[in-house]
């Protein structure tokens, strides 16, 4: 790893124009990384634009208070073709920013990956991936103190730690470790305040969301002897509650709060098919069962897109690929 920070430094310090992007539907690890991305080479000096498929979640658009996040449009692909360094972060998977994959294929940039899923797809010149820590945000902090750590601003510390807060689920996931907890407490020390961070994400909500959420929960199910819950939500409840894609956060948390329950399973109904998230418990690898589906992420956290497929034969296909590990 020590050999890859040392390239992607060099690389930082040979190049002038950046763009940075991530995945769709955009979490706060992969806004927090591009953000704190941003600042960091804009700190060395560099042109850096964010240019994201998705639009930013009104969550997390305090981030964007720290540096701009752009949504894309034909007209960026001048931006993405001037740049003479393409970063992707929390995804190594072109598919999970398709809108502009086909620009990103034609340009001459040097193209560098930083992330935290398993399953790489070819497509950069530099992969620095560690998947043994919790959050692209958390590996982001170990290449910033390699380089140059004065650049870890406030503002810096504070994507950060909002990266590593929810990819973490507030410190309880399995990967955390004491490492995460040292790295947070150096965040701390850089001016993130905690207090701010979590009342931005968890407690600036509208009503509409907890609408959402209640109907979500009643949508709960266990099967396989109740070592499986399943939540489903069908495009009426978002029309019902005036939600969308982007209100569904963390939901998974709920079926897997269930007495017995080791893989929750949580399907949201889209115009072309069907999301759905992936999570369980111990030694159980539920992104093997991802991977069957087209999708990956972690062994315990998955998600995947199952295209012109119905809610409930997404369901059924799901429940059916499980059984056989729980």
């Amino acid at each position: 790893m020590t050999a890859d920070f040392d390239r992607l430094h060099s690389i930082f310090s040979d190049h002038r124009r950046f763009v940075i992007t991530s995945h769709v539907n955009p979490d706060a690890d992969a806004i927090g990384s591009e953000v704190a991305l941003a600042l960091y080479l804009k700190g060395k000096g560099k042109e850096v634009r964010i240019i994201n498929q998705s639009i930013t979640p009104d969550h997390l658009l305090f981030l964007t208070e720290l540096f701009p996040v752009h949504t894309y449009n034909s007209d960026m692909d001048r931006h993405i073709l001037d740049a003479d360094c393409f970063c992707v972060v929390d995804t190594n998977s072109p598919k999970r920013f398709s809108a502009m994959a086909a620009t990103v294929a034609r340009s001459t940039a040097v193209k560098v990956c930083i992330d935290h899923h398993l399953e790489q797809e070819p497509f950069a010149d530099l992969y620095v991936i560690d998947t043994d820590v919790p959050a692209t945000s958390e590996l982001l902090y170990r290449i910033f103190a390699a380089g140059t750590p004065s650049l870890i601003t406030t503002p810096v510390a504070t994507a950060l730690y909002a990266g590593i807060m929810t990819d973490t689920g507030s410190f309880k996931f399995p990967k955390t470790d004491a490492e995460t907890h040292l790295i947070t407490a150096e965040l701390l020390k850089r001016g993130a305040d905690p207090y701010a961070v979590y009342q931005q994400i968890y407690e600036s909500g509208e009503i509409n969301k907890l609408h959402l959420l209640g109907k979500a929960l009643e949508r709960i199910e266990v099967h396989h002897r109740g070592r499986v819950a399943t939540m489903t939500i069908p495009r009426s409840v978002f029309t019902e509650t005036n939600t969308g894609e982007a209100d569904v956060d963390n939901l998974t948390q709920y079926v897997l709060s269930i007495r017995n329950v080791v893989v929750g399973l949580v399907f949201i109904e889209q115009p072309d098919g069907v999301k759905v998230s992936l999570r369980s418990k111990g030694e159980i690898d539920i992104n093997s069962i991802a991977k069957q589906f087209g999708g990956g992420g972690h062994r315990n956290a998955s998600g995947a897109r199952l295209k012109d497929i119905t809610l409930a034969d997404a369901v059924s296909a799901l429940l059916t690929s499980v059984k056989d590990i729980v």
